[in-house]
């Protein structure tokens, strides 16, 4: 059992640590075998093929498994390293304290939007774009997208989300107008097309993290294990609400074979949505 720490009370030292975990993986090349996965299965409702990561109900177990084996990965360059988790609805400016020179570094320059600030910037030669879906060699952020402004997500938007007693409605996907699991991903509720919460983070940092290959940016790991805790947040306000669907869609629905029940394995680890739904032996959020 080891415990996940908010990025704002991790000390100097243990953000190095994290620093220097995540440049070893850069360096061995397993890093960006996690970028190209996410890609692979960055599957959208309108493709016909299964999709257990976006646009589903197991937007969340499939997500709570590929951190845990990015921390594990992580383990392997120091034992000690465990994901921190970024509220984003209290930590909501460029000025935050996980944007530090020290940390994930800042905003991108004007113009092409590159990070030039803390380890990850392309000029300090540790962090090149290999796995990416775009030419970019570096890092880019466009906080804020000043070009069409959107703003982070607030406490009462998460709420709104936590308050739904119902994980997931048909018909299951980015369309689906109730439920937890796409009001906290953001596809747009009750008619409308605005994008929220998890999708609206994405937006604001924008650059790297507005692409299927958002791990590029290493604040994807903080962003997701922040939305893995709000998914644990509403499981203790729900205890009689449960992962749907619980069985595999009728033969002629068309979401049959194109997502994931509770006891459907998902891709690719053969893992299925009921044997992740507790995480309290493994990691405790603090």
């Amino acid at each position: 059992m080891y415990s996940r720490k908010n990025q704002r009370d991790l000390t100097r030292t243990e953000k190095k640590r994290l620093v220097d975990a995540i440049l070893g993986l850069k360096r061995s090349g397993r890093y960006d075998e996690f970028v190209s996965l996410h890609r692979q299965y960055y599957v959208t409702d309108a493709e016909s093929r299964p999709r257990p990561a976006h646009m589903t109900p197991s937007f969340f177990p499939w997500h709570r498994r590929y951190l845990l084996e990015f921390e594990k990965a992580l383990q392997t360059v120091d034992a000690g390293v465990t994901v921190p988790y970024w509220d984003w609805t209290r930590d909501n400016t460029p000025a935050a304290s996980l944007w530090a020179d020290d940390f994930l570094g800042g905003n991108g320059r004007a113009g092409d939007r590159q990070v030039m600030t803390g380890p990850f910037a392309y000029a300090r030669g540790d962090w090149r774009i290999r796995a990416g879906v775009t030419e970019d060699r570096f890092l880019r952020r466009d906080f804020g997208r000043p070009s069409a402004p959107v703003t982070l997500p607030t406490k009462a938007d998460v709420d709104r989300a936590l308050g739904d007693p119902v994980y997931d409605a048909a018909p299951w996907n980015s369309v689906s107008t109730t439920g937890f699991r796409n009001r906290i991903e953001g596809w747009g509720i009750r008619g409308t097309r605005d994008v929220g919460n998890h999708n609206r983070v994405h937006r604001w940092i924008g650059g790297s993290m507005a692409g299927a290959a958002s791990p590029d940016d290493p604040v994807f790991w903080l962003h997701h294990a922040y939305i893995d805790l709000l998914w644990t947040r509403w499981q203790k306000a729900h205890p009689r609400s449960r992962y749907l669907p619980d069985r595999a869609p009728a033969a002629d629905d068309p979401q049959r074979g194109r997502i994931f029940a509770l006891d459907d394995p998902m891709p690719p680890w053969d893992v299925k949505p009921s044997q992740l739904l507790d995480h309290s032996s493994l990691y405790r959020y603090v």
